[in-house]
């Protein structure tokens, strides 16, 4: 028989201050359902390995389309087996996948916290600070508070928050709730909320049959977050400019970059064109 799964998704998701609005029902056979995932992860992993030789070389500029970055298919296994820290987007997913493995959908922060403190792969910027917080006493939310970690508006969670949107298709409120158990524990914020959208875009995502509608699955994601964030109103700013040159991208790029790309909430990036804020463009490639 074909395995049917049933979501609930909802039509307008839930914010931090808890509105939410109704719902509607979409149905997906099992196997397509697990093909979107799979491509998903294939995509992430596909991503990060492909980056990663450029990965701050680019730092307040672009990729020049005439520079050449090499891919075959030994790409991400000779990454893996000599820098394997690259993965750290991916890594961090699954280690809180395993707590859900361990604990139960309901894992409290503490138990996402304790499977960071007790971690040896290598961190870095809010996520380290968050292992170094957590193996000194500290629980969430403090140990990503701002008072107590520098870095707190950086983007470690929002690359880390792709397991909640692929654990929750189509059920945004769910995926959100599982932001605010585990983005806490190294962010606060603007850094918190760019992970909130991240999960709820996968959420949307594998629930929309149409990629054409990429527009109004961001538009919908943005409703998880408070528009007067920073965060909230970089993105509205992209889709606003895309909108004006979309056969463009450079345009855009261009544009981005000189209304916020000067930031200094990460401690590293102070007087330098380095810096990973959550609205800052570390690197790029071509799009």
């Amino acid at each position: 028989m074909m395995a049917i799964l049933v979501l609930s998704m909802t039509a307008c998701s839930k914010t931090e201050n808890g509105s939410a609005g109704q719902g509607k029902s979409v149905v997906l056979s099992k196997d397509k359902l697990k093909d979107r995932i799979k491509g998903a992860w294939a995509a992430q992993t596909i991503g990060v390995t492909f980056g990663a030789p450029i990965e701050f070389q680019y730092n307040s500029t672009m990729v020049q389309d005439n520079q050449k970055i090499e891919w075959n298919d030994s790409s991400l296994v000779d990454q893996f087996r000599t820098k394997p820290g690259t993965y750290d987007d991916i890594y961090m997913d699954l280690t809180f996948m395993q707590v859900i493995e361990d604990h139960g959908i309901d894992a409290t922060a503490q138990q996402f916290a304790d499977a960071i403190g007790g971690s040896t792969y290598k961190l870095w910027f809010a996520n380290q600070t968050a292992r170094y917080n957590i193996q000194n006493g500290l629980a969430p939310p403090q140990s990503g508070h701002w008072l107590n970690n520098p870095c707190a508006d950086d983007i470690d969670f929002q690359i880390e928050a792709d397991f909640a949107g692929l654990m929750s298709p189509g059920m945004i409120n769910s995926a959100v709730d599982m932001c605010d158990r585990v983005g806490h524990i190294m962010n606060y914020g603007d850094g918190y909320y760019g992970g909130v959208f991240i999960a709820a875009l996968y959420a949307e995502a594998l629930v929309s049959g149409d990629v054409s509608q990429r527009e109004e699955i961001i538009r919908t994601a943005l409703k998880t977050i408070p528009p007067e964030t920073k965060f909230s109103q970089c993105i509205n700013d992209v889709l606003r400019w895309h909108g004006e040159a979309p056969d463009d991208w450079k345009a855009t790029w261009y544009k981005v970059n000189r209304k916020w790309s000067m930031d200094t909430g990460s401690p590293l990036g102070i007087f330098k064109p380095f810096n990973i804020s959550y609205r800052t463009i570390k690197y790029n490639t071509r799009m």
